[in-house]
């Protein structure tokens, strides 16, 4: 048995362009140029708290440096801009301080969770319970869902999740990269590791051993499921056979090295989209959807999505995305954007070739995503990482990061290695840096700039390795899956499982600090380090 306590703090998303919002009135028409990651939806609510009808409320989402969730919702900045823009009759830009994102814009919240694995000497599970606390606003609902990953992850006869929302005195919080799952995922792995440990057992092995035909919980087949390729292709280009099991076996000089692996899943599907495409007289193509661009490459996927889906070249097809007048879409978020943006396009498509190409075709996914059948659909992932730890400083460096990822048909290779080595990145920056502080009296954010809150730089990146396995999704259009989450998942769990690899302590609260790791100092410390002598 293992029965052990995780926590995570409240993360930021950190988007590297501020919030910001430029507002003005023309025709009855409100206008906004916004940073937001769903045009049509930040319309909607736009029009509702501004009393109009949805035609007379136009949003435009050209270019978005980076949301990560916290660019989801209407933000304080056009609402802002639209109140002053209709107060002063003039053009009204709003652009949030730094330290205005920390205190005004959504957070991931804090979690304390509780695992309980319960095994055969021969490492097949009996027993998951998972039980997540998170905090919440009374200003808005919102779930935090760190149980998702544990119901469809391993096999067990008896699995049980709940969680309890713990309203407190804060800015509502809301979906980060990787909402649920990158907490969960922490709590899960470790608890996997741990089990693992007590069994004297390899911690691949125990994920092998415990794969399941279906669904745990649901019962349902899986869509796909390639999670044991990501493992033991994953363990060939780490290294991880013949690896001591045993912790604080490893040393380079000063420096305790261990390391550590996980495994992961992210749900997959789609939401409903609408898209166009028009046939013009010269013979290219111009697709009209309201998706977003976020600087994940969604243009370059999408121009190729739809020239596959004509038969026609890529220099052939004009892409117009990020206007809320082109009709419902899905936003960027939840790793489905590509997913859903490709259906409608695909689509519409389909029609505009039975059209002869011809004119205009219109598609609106919302009847085909009901018709889809039953199944588990998820993305699976498997990451390594490896870490130098000084037990005198407490610091811990990640020398080596690789990640093995199912995420059906790879639309473009490049896109999709940045978006998972950047996830991989954010889960690191989760294991090592960030913790948004409160003041325990009068509960205000105490680091909310960038010289308190702390997030991965370049130094604390090493090189990373990601590589993807056969993967398709049946049902959807051309087998896709999400890529912008995954990376962030598991992640977490990987590093602390390597830090009690090199030390030989558990790591059960995140980030990992250096006064965490510190340990006290040994006879002969000073000349251990300095090759003799006192220090000077």
């Amino acid at each position: 048995m293992v029965e052990e306590r995780y926590r995570t703090p409240e993360e930021h998303c950190c988007a590297m362009e501020p919030h910001a919002a430029t507002a003005w009135w023309e025709d009855g028409v409100l206008h906004a140029i916004d940073s937001n990651q769903g045009p049509f939806a930040v319309a909607a609510t736009l029009a509702a708290l501004f009393s109009l009808r949805l035609d007379q409320v136009r949003v435009r989402t050209e270019h978005v440096g980076g949301g990560f969730g916290s660019k989801g919702l209407c933000g304080p900045q056009l609402i802002l801009a639209a109140m002053a823009a209709t107060r002063f009759q003039r053009p009204v830009r709003v652009t949030l301080t730094r330290a205005q994102v920390f205190l005004a814009t959504a957070m991931r919240p804090a979690t304390d969770q509780r695992v309980t694995l319960g095994a055969d000497t021969d490492g097949r599970l009996r027993v998951i319970r998972h039980e997540a606390a998170f905090e919440i606003s009374p200003l808005a609902e919102y779930i935090e869902g760190c149980t998702e990953l544990t119901k469809t992850l391993y096999a067990a006869p008896a699995i049980r999740t709940r969680l309890s929302a713990v309203p407190l005195d804060i800015l509502p919080p809301y979906s980060m990269r990787g909402p649920g799952a990158a907490p969960g995922s922490f709590a899960l792995e470790s608890a996997m590791d741990e089990l693992a440990e007590r069994l004297g057992m390899d911690p691949l092995e125990l994920r092998l051993r415990n794969e399941p035909e279906v669904g745990p919980v649901s019962g349902l087949p899986y869509s796909s499921r390639n999670l044991v390729a990501c493992l033991t292709e994953g363990a060939r280009r780490f290294g991880w056979e013949g690896r001591d099991h045993r912790p604080r076996r490893r040393r380079e000089g000063a420096l305790l090295i261990g390391t550590g692996m996980a495994a992961t899943s992210f749900s997959a599907g789609a939401f409903p989209s609408s898209a166009s495409i028009t046939a013009e007289p010269d013979g290219t193509f111009t697709i009209a959807i309201g998706a977003t661009d976020l600087g994940t490459g969604a243009r370059t996927a999408l121009t190729a999505i739809a020239a596959d889906a004509l038969a026609t070249g890529l220099e052939r097809i004009r892409l117009r995305i990020s206007d809320s007048v082109l009709g419902p879409a899905w936003g960027a978020g939840g790793s489905r954007g590509t997913t859903s943006w490709a259906w409608a396009i695909t689509e519409a498509a389909a029609t505009l070739r039975d059209q002869g190409l011809r004119g205009t075709a219109t598609a609106d996914t919302t009847f085909s995503l009901g018709a889809l059948a039953a199944r588990e659909r998820h993305a699976f992932s498997a990451v390594f990482a490896e870490v130098g730890v000084d037990p005198d400083t407490g610091e811990v460096r990640v020398r080596r990061l690789l990640g093995m990822f199912a995420i059906g048909r790879v639309v473009n290779p490049l896109l999709a290695r940045s978006q998972v080595v950047g996830g991989m990145i954010g889960g690191l920056s989760m294991a090592l840096h960030e913790e948004g502080l409160r003041d325990p009296v009068s509960g205000r954010h105490v680091n909310a700039d960038f010289a308190g809150y702390h997030i991965a730089a370049h130094a604390d990146v090493p090189d990373i390795e990601a590589g993807f396995v056969p993967d398709h999704e049946p049902g959807m259009p051309m087998g896709v899956k999400g890529a912008g989450e995954i990376g962030n998942v598991g992640t977490a769990a990987a590093v602390a499982n390597a830090v009690w690899h090199a030390t030989g302590v558990r790591q059960r609260t995140l980030p990992i600090r250096l006064d965490r790791v510190i340990e006290e100092p040994r006879p002969g410390w000073a000349e251990s380090r300095t090759g003799g002598g006192t220090p000077g």
